[in-house]
């Protein structure tokens, strides 16, 4: 893929016929099993990961938050099947490394462009991508959590009508944030590009997981 995977996912998105004929398949994960409501909630300021500060020097349009947007995603069918698609796409597009096996350095933030990527790069590419197909990137804020083996992990959630849901390159499903089984540290703000803490103790400086 190396350069052209942006050039070659966002082909994958072209055709508004296909995106809605992945509806039937998509509700039948999701929206029947979704909770009416679920949000995580904020408890205040928290201090952004150091490579996020990095990114967003190097990708401001990325960072860059507009408050006129909407603060939460209204789940349709046809929007659900393009989260669902997106998430599924990017998970078996991008190669899964670590920066310090790929790139020789602890923690980088990126879009995947050469198609190898950590947790935060999978991340990234399906917000850019979902912000492409009109999401409202408001809505879609970089997450850090612990994940099951206790390590720093980025996951994407997206604030919607029916609760806070997770894309995470671990797993294709599409969960509840309650549900994931993580402990939820910090997330980006909605308000201001900053991060805001959602309670967790353990704060990790990196996320490095692949």
């Amino acid at each position: 893929m190396g350069a052209g995977l942006l050039k070659t996912v966002r082909g994958m998105l072209v055709g508004a016929a296909t995106l809605l004929g992945l509806a039937a398949t998509a509700q039948a994960q999701t929206l029947a099993s979704l909770p009416t409501e679920d949000n995580a909630r904020v408890l205040g300021d928290a201090k952004p990961i150091a490579a996020w500060v990095t990114f967003c020097q190097n990708y401001a349009a990325e960072c860059a938050l507009d408050r006129g947007e909407p603060a939460r995603i209204s789940l349709t069918p046809a929007t659900w099947a393009t989260i669902v698609s997106v998430n599924r796409r990017v998970n078996k597009a991008v190669e899964p490394m670590t920066d310090q096996d790929h790139l020789h350095v602890a923690d980088r933030w990126d879009l995947a462009e050469d198609g190898i990527g950590d947790c935060e790069d999978f991340q990234l590419l399906k917000r850019h991508l979902l912000a492409q197909a009109g999401l409202p990137r408001r809505a879609m804020r970089m997450t850090v959590v612990i994940d099951e083996k206790g390590e720093g992990h980025a996951v994407l959630t997206l604030i919607t009508d029916r609760g806070d849901l997770v894309l995470d390159n671990k797993t294709n499903a599409i969960l509840p944030w309650h549900k994931t089984g993580y402990v939820f540290i910090k997330r980006e703000s909605q308000d201001a590009v900053a991060w805001v803490s959602l309670g967790g103790v353990t704060s990790p400086v990196t996320t490095a997981n692949r």
